[in-house]
This record gives C-alpha cells, structure tokens and sequence, in this order.
C-alpha cells in the first residue's frame, strides 16, 4: 500500500472543556518570526484562517466543536494576534506562504482550508499555490471577488491612517464610537450588525507596532477604490475541488453580491446564505456554521489533485462564454487589479 502523507495520523492537543472561551496558544519560530497558533482534537487537518485585524481567537467558541472530527489548526496571521509583527511582505500571496510553512513544521501535508474576509482570500491564493495541498475549500465572506468594500475600510487605506487609528484609543473616543454603534443597531442598519465585532479589531490594535502591521495588510488589499486584488480570474482552477461559500445576507464589508458571484465562478461549488447575519455568520450562528462544516468534510471527498488535470486547465484558458454579464464586469474591473 502506498503511503499517503495526507492519511498519517497527526499528533493531537489535549482539547480543554466546551465551555473554555479559549483554547491555549502555542508557538513555533518560522523563518526567525515567532507564530502562534491554536491546535486541537484528532482528525482530517481543518485549517481556520482568520480576517484582518483580527486572530484565531475569533474561532475560539467553535473549536472545541470542530475538533470533536478533526485537527483544528487556527493561526494568528504575521502582523496580527500573538505573533509577531515585522516590517515584512502582508501580502496575501505571502501569508499563503506562511500557512503553508507553518502547517509544514507541524507535520501537515495536506488540509481542508476555513478562510474569513481576508482569510478567505488567503485560503483561495493558498490553493492556488498549492493545490496538491489543498483537500476542500471553504469561504467565508470572503474578500478577493469584486471591487466593493466597506468605505471605512477604503477610508482607512489612505495616508494619515495611523493618527486616525490612534485617536479611537483615546479616552472618551471609545464611548462615542460606542453609542454610535448603539444607535446603528437600533436602527438595525447593515453596518449595525457587524460594528460590534468591528470594534473588537480595533480593540486588538492597542500599539504602534500593531497598528503599523493592520495598515500595511490593508493596504495590500484594499485602496481608497476598494479591493485590489482578485480571484475570480483563476476561481476555474477549483474544478474537481470541494468547495463551499458561507456568506450573511447583511454583510457590511463584503457584500452578499459578492457571494453569488464566486459561487458561478467556481465550477461546482456550493453556496449558503445566512439569513439576517452580517459579516461574521460564525458568530451570529455558530451552530449551523459548524453542522454545515462537518457536513460539508462528511459528504466530500479530499480533491485528488492531478498535474494533468491542472495542466490542462491552464491550456483552455479558463471560462468561456458560458460567464454570466455580472462575473464578465467584475473581471473586467479586476483587470485593473493585481493577478498574483
């Protein structure tokens, strides 16, 4: 029998009760930079990526569920969380990178992606990278498929950004940003759905250094015209692997239109919407997030990747005529973008 690096069993981490808000943290050095990362339960590797500003703590309430079936492996991004945060390349190609070294160092070969926001363009760029690294694909209100975001995103982009980011650490500052959000939700706007949550990443920004590193990652992304970067000329190359798109019907920083455009970019993917939730359906409902997960993994088997298969896709040059007007417009705009 053949052995498949994918199929050895990987080392498990003591999971701690339900209940724990967190899962302890742990740390491996990696090109000299210290990552931290959390890691639990037994299983199909499950790799959860986070958004910008935030960490793998914003995955903490679901873990213990997830690892119930699997080996979870939720890192803190470079520039973000516990690890540390460099004058360095926040690129989303580069944070593929760094996933790929990090589950390399933990003996991981292969693994099915969890990517948020951002994460969910660096879960797209890492399989396509290293597709023979990637078992399913699973995005959650992810960037990288049109040109629209948040103006607030657009807003902080540009130059002088690091006194703005700094002022809302202010005292007093944080208390009428606070009744703003209060009254956002009151009124029961989009943006009120996901500004709690928002706030939070500004809360994990306490110092220059931390700020320095959520700009230079933002700016890798997003312009004062909105996203620069794309992924829906390559979504084709997902043909054969599984993939789901997650994606709430208020989401304020990454419109819904955004979802249903992927979803016919990407041959044979499935989408789900959730209903009244906003930029983050894993906390708004955590429980179907994690049934839809499971099942998702249950139902599908890992891609088998194939050289052939993958050489040949790049020779027909990607999708046809078959596109729809709307996938058409949004590439055409991406061709103003970065392609990496």
């Amino acid at each position: 029998m053949v052995d498949d690096p994918r199929r050895r069993p990987v080392r498990a981490v003591r999971l701690r009760s339900v209940g724990d808000a967190e899962l302890d943290l742990q740390y491996r050095v990696v090109h000299g930079y210290r990552r931290a990362f959390r890691m639990a339960g037994e299983g199909p590797p499950l790799v959860l990526i986070h958004g910008i500003g935030d960490s793998s703590a914003t995955w903490a309430e679901l873990i213990p569920d997830l690892a119930r079936t699997h080996t979870v492996i939720a890192p803190d991004l470079l520039g973000h969380g516990d690890s540390d945060k460099p004058r360095a390349d926040y690129s989303v190609a580069a944070y593929a990178n760094g996933v790929r070294d990090l589950l390399t160092t933990l003996g991981i070969e292969s693994a099915t992606l969890v990517g948020h926001s951002l994460g969910g363009g660096v879960a797209m760029q890492f399989a396509y990278q290293f597709p023979e690294r990637t078992e399913r694909l699973i995005l959650v209100s992810a960037g990288g498929v049109g040109r629209e975001v948040n103006p607030v995103l657009r807003l902080v982009s540009l130059p002088g950004a690091h006194l703005m980011l700094s002022s809302l650490r202010l005292p007093g500052m944080r208390l009428q940003v606070g009744l703003a959000v209060h009254l956002m939700k009151l009124l029961d706007t989009d943006l009120g759905q996901d500004a709690p949550d928002l706030l939070n990443l500004v809360d994990a920004l306490p110092d220059e250094t931390s700020r320095n590193a959520f700009i230079r990652t933002l700016r890798a992304v997003v312009d004062w015209r909105g996203q620069v970067v794309t992924m829906l000329d390559r979504c084709y190359l997902t043909e054969g692997m599984p993939t789901m798109l997650l994606w709430g019907d208020r989401d304020s920083v990454v419109p819904v239109r955004h979802a249903f455009g992927a979803h016919e970019a990407m041959p044979g993917s499935r989408l789900e919407i959730f209903e009244g939730a906003g930029h983050f359906p894993f906390h708004s409902d955590p429980t179907r997030f994690v049934s839809l997960v499971e099942e998702f993994t249950a139902s599908t088997a890992p891609a088998d990747w194939s050289r052939d298969h993958w050489r040949q896709l790049l020779r027909d040059g990607g999708p046809g005529a078959s596109r729809t007007r709307g996938v058409d417009r949004d590439l055409r705009e991406a061709s103003e973008r970065s392609a990496t």
